[in-house]
């Protein structure tokens, strides 16, 4: 199979038909064997009905339901998990991607040999207060991972099937799928300008808290990259330079404490320093760091998955 397209969608019910239609002409002109994967993210509209009206004149589509409302990185995973095709793609259900994209997003990995192509709607039709915290945290990511790309969070992509194979969505990380495919070595990631459409249909399912949480799971998503199977390079090597650094505020105290008493100089009594203050808290704070890398380092240990590796050729005689 040439093409699976993964489409989460959450109360889409007015623009599913449009959709799909617009999908269909895109494959048949270009003669793609194809298959499309709606993923119903527990609607509480109509969308389950008109998909399933769509699936019944349309042997390519399949459709997953969920239960109640996962969000958007669960029902990608899901998707992934059930796709075929030798070339994924993704993209929204609410007639703001547009299928004409695919057909050159597909040959960039089918071609040009790409891991992964993210789209970059570098003309977006979204009011200010949507845009400009977007474009913020498209530059703190930038900064944070190292890859080079204007929207990470554009959901058109088109993806190499075994890119989608090797990465596990969770969360909200649907964000940073980028960055999450780096860090399993797919290091061949690109973008492409792609069209923008205005919202034709409702109101966009996604709230202020949105930006609260991406820049939480940025956060996450670097540490479990760099420090996830060696938490005690982080939390250890933290602890050690507190405890240091108390340390050596607490000698300085203490020693001109001593110096003082030797030639019957005035001094003042340790614990009237606020000196004395900050360098046992800095003593406390860092063996309480210590010890949060080495209960980080039983916990990696005694893992089921601390010795799993993703191979993907061998030689063997």
């Amino acid at each position: 199979m040439d093409i699976s397209v993964v489409i989460p969608l959450f109360n889409e019910e007015e623009s599913l038909p449009e959709l799909h239609t617009w999908i269909e002409r895109v494959m048949r002109k270009n003669n793609y064997t194809y298959e499309i994967i709606f993923i119903d993210d527990g609607s509480r509209d109509d969308s389950w009905k008109v998909i399933g009206k769509i699936a019944l004149g349309d042997k390519n589509v399949r459709a997953i339901r969920f239960q109640r409302n996962y969000g958007k990185s669960a029902a990608l995973h899901v998707g992934f998990e059930a796709s075929e095709g030798d070339v994924i793609i993704t993209m929204d259900a609410d007639l703001q991607d547009s299928p004409e994209e695919i057909p050159s997003l597909a040959e960039m990995i089918r071609k040009d040999g790409f891991d992964l192509v993210s789209g970059w709607k570098k003309k977006r039709n979204d009011p200010l207060s949507k845009t400009l915290p977007t474009k913020v945290y498209n530059w703190a990511t930038r900064q944070m991972s190292g890859i080079r790309l204007h929207d990470f969070n554009c959901g058109l992509k088109a993806y190499k099937k075994d890119v989608v194979k090797s990465i596990e969505l969770f969360g909200e990380m649907h964000r940073y799928i980028p960055v999450i495919a780096h860090r399993e070595g797919f290091r061949n990631i690109t973008e492409k300008v792609v069209a923008h459409s205005a919202r034709k249909y409702g109101h966009s399912k996604f709230g202020m808290e949105r930006f609260v949480n991406g820049l939480l799971d940025l956060m996450t998503i670097t540490f479990i990259s760099r420090f996830g199977k060696k938490p005690m390079h982080f939390f250890g090597s933290i602890g050690i330079m507190m405890f240091f650094i108390g340390l050596c505020a607490f000698g300085w105290i203490g020693g001109h404490k001593l110096l003082s008493m030797m030639y019957n100089a005035p001094a003042k009594n340790i614990a009237d320093q606020s000196v004395f203050y900050i360098a046992l808290t800095a003593m406390i704070i860092g063996t309480q760091l210590f010890l949060a890398g080495f209960i980080g380092e039983l916990i990696a240990r005694s893992s089921a998955a601390r010795n799993e590796y993703k191979i993907t050729e061998e030689i063997r005689k």
